[in-house]
């Protein structure tokens, strides 16, 4: 059979399949042993068999046509670029092969892996899905749906798209994977463990995974084994700079000579990644700070705050612009018309403020309190900001009572998951959440704020210390610190004006000075009774996430005050940048 009769063969077949499918078959399979490398000729074959019902034929057609057609030059060169990072390379040749075969589920998946690198998740998402409507058993699409659904904080459809992996493919030490990081972002810590620990009975070799490990080990407070499992992944790569820091965040670990010279032997390793440098960086100025060098010790943490800060695309004129635009929103008049809107409900707890301010240790607290449940740095919030429509936060004006009400029951139902302990509070304790104070202010009224603030050169340079994993930009730089203290600052002292008794203020060095004090006046302004556990806050085995989870398992002390004392001749531009926030502490201007 000639190409010509070929093609209209083909598309004889393709008319016949809403019409006589059994017909439209016999033809299909006429033209796939005249053309057995076809993955058009596949595809086909694969409609009709879900059009008769033939789903085991159908899932082999669908899956040999990706094979097919994964062997096409132009998306071999795709491939490449994608392997290479070279995504000006690969967009224009997937977008040809698109353009000439629209359901080549190969090329879907490789947009779609596009589509997450440069962070479109929504997009990626709709090409995952299209790619499993076109081959429902196409496993790889699956696992990246499953991964792009994590990344979006969708945890329940996740954990739904790895029960279907798991189903189809029963002991995938990838899925597996995934699934334990997904139910470390829910709190389900004892099944993520047992995970990676039969994950890496398998596969000891694999570093990363024993970092993980690691990490779920620190949150639910087994510190020593926590420990030993990150040696564990450096004895496989010492060169794996996140683990050094993982160790190194841990707070409580004082790294000897020689894993200072391992290190610093790490440092020179040929071909080293300005990640693994960077987390080096940060460990190393920990190491030398604790042995008190402090010249040591800035010159790494400046050269690791460096690194990063060129990796990312931060300006602190948006941080001042959003909070001119909350200032000239949040009006006397604006929040009077708004009175009594949004929802209702009393069941959050929000702690705000700068990162490394004592939040954490405020959360631990509160959690220990018989009516109220400590979660995590939840995102609803700023998924919330940014499902506004038009531009934020001018457009809240816009919203009706009815909208402002339903944003705040979506965050409810966004949350859901997160609650496991049926207590009637819980608390939401992303820092960041500071420049949204108004906005949780309309969409939940009867919600309680806490602002938790710290003295700015310790809690500036504590952020300058810290390697955050993702989310906070302006900690780069002592200037960029600086001035997003004091945005901050200034946004509240606004909130305080406008809404005076809203937010109730912890100030760091007074919870130290006089714990129980500070802790009943917490209670009180949260409409909660005293209760003694929550003094002894540290004998609590709840699970910590953040940098601050062995800090908050013992009693409360002052050794985090006065830490930027020895780099006091450094700070240069951090003081400029407080400006005379420094010097009215704890006051605001």
């Amino acid at each position: 059979m000639n190409e010509d009769k070929l093609d209209a063969a083909f598309a004889e077949a393709s008319r016949l399949v809403t019409e006589d499918a059994a017909k439209a078959l016999a033809i299909a399979e006429g033209i796939a042993r005249q053309a057995p490398k076809s993955a058009d000729v596949q595809r086909l074959l694969g409609h009709i068999h879900r059009a008769l019902g033939h789903d085991s034929a159908a899932e082999h057609a669908e899956l040999g046509a990706i094979v097919l057609s994964a062997e096409h030059p132009e998306l071999r060169r795709a491939a490449l670029a994608l392997v290479e990072n070279e995504l000006h390379v690969a967009e224009p040749l997937l977008r040809a092969r698109l353009k000439a075969s629209p359901f080549d589920v190969a090329a879907i998946r490789m947009m779609a892996e596009l589509a997450a690198r440069i962070g479109r998740y929504r997009d990626s998402e709709a090409l995952l899905r299209r790619a499993l409507e076109l081959a429902p058993a196409f496993i790889p699409a699956r696992a990246n749906l499953a991964t792009i659904l994590h990344r979006q904080n969708r945890t329940a459809e996740a954990l739904a798209e790895l029960d279907r992996l798991n189903a189809a493919d029963p002991g995938n030490a990838a899925h597996d994977t995934l699934r334990a990081a997904v139910l470390g972002r829910i709190g389900d810590y004892d099944e993520a463990i047992t995970l990676y620990r039969d994950i890496l009975a398998k596969r000891p070799d694999q570093p990363k995974l024993w970092m993980s490990y690691g990490h779920a080990l620190k949150t639910v407070g087994r510190q020593e084994d926590a420990i030993a499992v990150y040696r564990r992944g450096l004895d496989v790569d010492p060169a794996l700079g996140e683990i050094w820091w993982s160790l190194a965040n841990l707070k409580t670990v004082r790294f000897d000579k020689a894993d200072v010279a391992r290190m610093k032997q790490a440092l020179q390793s040929p071909g080293l990644s300005d990640e693994n440098r960077l987390h080096l960086d940060f460990a190393l100025g920990k190491a030398l700070d604790d042995a008190g060098d402090a010249d040591a010790a800035f010159g790494h943490y400046a050269a690791g705050n460096a690194l990063r800060r060129a990796q990312i695309d931060y300006d602190p004129d948006d941080i001042s612009r959003q909070v001119d635009e909350m200032i000239d929103l949040f009006q006397p008049d604006f929040l009077a018309a708004r009175a009594g809107q949004g929802c209702t409900a009393p069941d959050p707890i929000f702690i705000l403020g700068m990162p490394r301010a004592g939040s954490t240790l405020i959360e631990q607290i509160l959690a220990c309190h018989s009516m109220v449940e400590g979660t995590m740095e939840l995102p609803d919030i700023p998924r919330l900001a940014a499902k506004v429509e038009g531009r934020y936060p001018a457009d809240l004006a816009v919203l009706d009572a009815a909208e402002l009400a339903a944003l705040g029951q979506d965050y409810l139902d966004g949350t859901r998951i997160q609650r496991r302990e049926g207590k009637p509070h819980f608390i939401d304790k992303l820092p960041n959440n500071w420049l949204h104070t108004g906005f949780i202010h309309l969409i939940l009224p009867q919600a309680k704020i806490i602002d938790a603030r710290r003295h700015p050169l310790d809690c500036c340079f504590s952020n300058f210390r810290q390697h955050f994993a993702r989310g906070q930009g302006f900690s780069y730089g002592l200037d960029d610190i600086g001035r997003y203290y004091a945005d901050y600052v200034r946004l509240m002292a606004h909130v305080d004006r406008v809404m005076p008794g809203r937010v109730h203020r912890v100030i760091h060095e007074q919870l130290l000075d006089d714990p129980e004090a500070e802790i009943r006046a917490l209670l009180a302004a949260l409409g909660l009774p005293f209760e003694q556990a929550c003094l002894d806050f540290h004998s609590s085995g709840r699970a910590v996430r953040t940098a601050s989870s062995e800090q908050v398992r013992r009693p409360i002390n002052r050794d985090g005050v006065g830490q930027w004392r020895p780099y006091a001749d450094k700070l240069g531009p951090l003081r400029d940048a407080l400006g005379p926030i420094l010097d009215l502490y704890p006051a605001a201007p």
